[in-house]
């Protein structure tokens, strides 16, 4: 007895389409009649924008389902499109390597964008602007703290750090108290949503002045 596997079965390209497309588009290619052939292509298009609705979203989405029939076919379809099918070399080229940035990161946890604040701020002038980009910046630092370590931490940490990132270039300001952990992780809620409990609140108060209204009336 024998199985049939999709392990053992060829390829597809664009497993989207399943493979009943595949064996379709497979048996245009023995068909012999150019007009019959192409009229069948045709309809293999329409069953593909049957199957993935969402390119019709896409700017010119037939052009795309007779590219992706000429894929699926590996290129091996003699029909009459009415586009120019792709370029086999550009689908196979490979992209072009992304540099990465090698450099060591101390502070893991503080992530690119914090030592680029802390650069910023210290090279400001000393005034209100500067103290208030630096209490900005010791919040940050506390939450992507908590967020990378899911633990209570010391503010002295936070505080230290902020000094050794900066050079010693960063002090904290005076009068100035790091937030409580429940402050600082809270989400602060949308004017949407607290003018819905606002109006549930109203309606759940408005009930039940009414039921008191009616039981007083009814002398219970």
């Amino acid at each position: 007895m024998s199985f049939d596997y999709n392990t053992q079965r060829k390829r597809m390209a664009l497993p989207e389409y399943g493979r009943n497309v595949l064996k379709m588009i497979e048996h245009v290619k023995t068909i012999k009649d150019p007009e019959e052939r192409n009229q069948a292509a045709r309809t293999i298009i329409q069953i593909m924008g049957n199957l993935n609705p969402n390119l019709k979203e896409v700017t010119d989405f037939r052009h795309k389902l007779w590219d992706h029939l000429m894929i699926i076919a590996d290129f091996d379809l003699d029909v009459d499109s009415p586009y120019p099918a792709p370029d086999r070399k550009k689908l196979d080229a490979k992209p072009n390597r992304v540099p990465y940035h090698n450099g060591d990161i101390r502070y893991a946890h503080y992530g690119n964008i914090v030592p680029a604040m802390i650069e910023a701020a210290a090279k400001m002038d000393d005034g209100e602007e500067k103290d208030y980009l630096t209490t900005l910046i010791l919040n940050q630092m506390k939450k992507d703290y908590l967020t990378w370590n899911k633990a209570q931490v010391a503010d002295e940490i936070i505080i230290r750090d902020l000094s050794d990132m900066s050079g010693n270039r960063l002090k904290v300001p005076e009068n100035f108290k790091m937030p409580d952990i429940r402050e600082l992780m809270a989400q602060p809620k949308s004017k949407t949503q607290g003018k819905h409990q606002g109006r549930q609140q109203d309606k759940y108060q408005g009930r039940s002045g009414k039921q008191n209204k009616k039981k007083h009336k009814n002398g219970y």
